[in-house]
Order: structure tokens, then sequence, then C-alpha cells
């Protein structure tokens, strides 16, 4: 269980190469044609390490998804799922402030580490192993989706429905705690707000008017006032007024709620949409729940998982560490299910979701050799099968 795999082609330098192409295609969730662009040649990829790759057509407003699976003797039955989204939350044109350039380890650019750069480095993952002429136990497939970064709301059945015909769900989620992996995810609800006020001109009739902006910002105030040690709460989206010489009739804003247990996310919950009032002169605010993410604890599966991933690293030279995770993934949905999950198998960097995200280049090698020794060494008997 300890021997070290084969040495295996995992170059720095080619893989940075490979993964620029990914980087360069920009792909904003709520941009379709942007999103289907990056799917294509991530199917391209696919295609040309032998996967059999499935396009299927994306949610309403979304864009496409991709389910892929590679040859092998087993091919159909129950394995391992590679499970991943392209989508990201950089806006188009990003390029010009973030570019793709490598500064000594690291590595910048838009979604390079949440999180292009890990499924590129499982995916070639992959590729080295059948270079090698290694086989897995297991069939290896890939599920890539489209809408990760707003909650999964349109792919979740499609995940949920995927994950449920295998064995195994490995999700390449960028590393925690410097280069550890996450063997559970908190609780996440979100919440969309609308503040409804009273029109008037501002200049001439102000006290005619109820500022539904006004209204909004105190609501946030409240909101983000709620956050204690138990359930946390912020307000990320603020949209309202049109003229600004109207008092504003409609606001609108998202939030978002994060708990470590399911049952301090159900109160936060009832605490928000307890907050729903609306007034006898026709004003008021508005709370509905949107996306939620279930908690994800650990089980054995999972756990059994982490023990073979801890070998591998082992055998790399490396000690590895694990944890619950505050951000959500897809790893929610399938570790929820009880299904063997094992998450942040991603690459090692800093600065997601901002204009400094960048990865360590060195464990684009190290995260692709990681990943290549899990698939070699799960067999479906770790998982009581």
């Amino acid at each position: 269980m300890n021997a070290p795999l084969p040495e295996l082609d995992l170059d720095a330098d080619r893989l940075l190469e490979g993964l620029r192409r990914w980087i360069e295609c920009e792909s904003p969730t709520f941009d379709v044609a942007a999103v289907n662009r990056m799917m294509s040649l991530a199917a391209e990829d696919l295609t040309a390490m032998g996967a059999t790759v499935e396009r299927i057509d994306g949610p309403a407003g979304l864009g496409d998804c991709l389910r892929a699976a590679f040859p092998h003797p087993r091919k159909g039955e129950p394995g391992i799922l590679i499970m991943a989204h392209l989508d990201t939350v950089h806006p188009i044109g990003t390029l010009e402030k973030l570019p793709f350039r490598r500064d000594g380890d690291r590595c910048y650019g838009p979604g390079i580490l949440d999180m292009k750069g890990g499924t590129f480095a499982a995916l070639q993952a992959v590729r080295a192993l059948i270079q090698a002429g290694i086989e897995t136990s297991l069939p290896v497939s890939v599920l890539l989706t489209c809408d990760e970064e707003i909650g999964s709301p349109g792919t979740r059945p499609l995940i949920e429905a995927e994950a449920a015909k295998h064995k195994v769900i490995l999700v390449p989620e960028p590393a925690i705690n410097g280069d550890g992996v996450v063997t559970g995810r908190y609780a996440i609800a979100r919440f969309n707000l609308a503040a409804t006020g009273r029109p008037s001109h501002a200049g001439a009739s102000l006290k005619e008017g109820r500022s539904a902006i006004r209204e909004m910002a105190g609501q946030i105030l409240a909101i983000e006032d709620m956050t204690d040690e138990d359930c946390t709460f912020s307000v990320g989206v603020v949209h309202g007024g049109q003229w600004v010489n109207c008092v504003s009739t409609t606001c609108r804003a998202e939030a978002l709620s994060m708990a470590k247990r399911q049952e301090d996310l159900d109160r936060g919950t009832d605490r928000m949409l307890a907050l729903n009032e609306t007034r006898e002169d026709g004003t008021g605010f508005a709370v509905t729940l949107g996306v939620v993410r279930p908690v994800w604890e650990p089980g054995p599966g999972t756990m059994r998982l982490y023990a073979i991933a801890e070998e591998v690293s082992a055998t790399l030279g490396t000690t590895l560490s694990h944890g619950s995770s505050g951000g959500g993934s897809d790893g929610n949905f399938t570790g929820a299910m009880g299904l063997p999950t094992l998450d942040g198998l991603g690459l090692v960097g800093g600065g997601y979701h901002t204009l400094g995200e960048y990865i360590s280049v060195e464990s684009l090698v190290q995260r692709s050799r990681l990943m290549a020794g899990l698939l070699v060494k799960i067999t479906g008997k770790e998982m009581g099968s």
C-alpha cells in the first residue's frame, strides 16, 4: 500500500503551458457563451486523452456541463467520479487587471485557484497514468459543471444523480490550511432580499417618499449584526434606485449565512425569514430563501479516503492534514448524501475571488501526483464493496 508510484510525466513548465489556455479562456458564471467556450476547451482536452465526452445542455440561462468517462475494462460500473466546476466569479476583462503571469513559485490568473488549476491538475494526473500504462482498479469518470459559484441552483439534480452512480467522489477544490484536504463543509444558505419604498421627487417632495435604499441599508446592518459564533450573516450584492432625483421604490440584495451545524443554519434561516414585513402604506421588506448547501459531516467512507490520501502523501515525502471548511462546494451535496467524498484536492495558493488570485507552481505537480496516487490506490474494497 505504501509503495511509491513509478515516475510520471508531470513537468511543471508543460503543465503551466496547458493551464494557461484554460485561464485565458475567461468563464464567469452568468456569461453563457464564455462558459460554453471553456467547456469546449475542456472537452477537446478530454477527447484528446481518450475519454468519451458527453455535452449536457445547461440549466436555463446558464452554460453547458460535461460528462466524461475514460477507457477501462469495467467502464460503466460504479467507480471514481472527479467532480469540478469551470465557472468563475471573475467577469470578462479581468485578464487585463489579473493577467496570467508567473512570479517565482506563484502563478496568477482569474480562476487559477478556484478551481481551474485543480481541475486541470486532476485531469493531467489521469493523462499521466494512461501514458505510463497504469490502470486504475476502478473506472474513472469526470463531471464538469457550470454554476457552482452561484450555489449550483441548476445543476444540483445532475450532481446528485451522477454521484449516486459512483463509489467515490474526488473534488479538486483549493487546498485548505496550507496543503490540507477537506473532509467536511459547513452548511450555507443564500437569501434574496427586497425592500419596497414609496416614490417621490427627491428635491421637491422628499418627505412624501419612503426610500427603499434607506430601508435596505438599515436591514443590512441588522442582518450582519446577527452574526455570532454559531452562524454568520453577510450581504454581498446590492442594487437599488435608478434616478438620483427620485426617492427609490425598490432595492434588492443577496445575503449569505453559514453555520458549522445544520441546526444552527436552520435557526439562522428562521431569523432571516422573520424579517419579512408588509406595512399598511405599501412599503416593506421581503426575504426569500434561495440556494441551500447542506452541512457535510465526515463519515467513515470519507475518512477511509483521507487515510488513503495520507498514505499516498507519505510516499511523496509530505504530510497531509484534513478538516472541515466554511466555503461551500458541490462536495456538500455528495457528502450529505453519505457518499465517500474527499474535497480540497486542488492546488495550494491564495487570494481566490480577488484580483490577487494565485497558485503555488510546486503544488501543480505535487497535487497531480497526489491525485494520481489516489486513483491507483482506491480499489473500492475500502468503501465496503
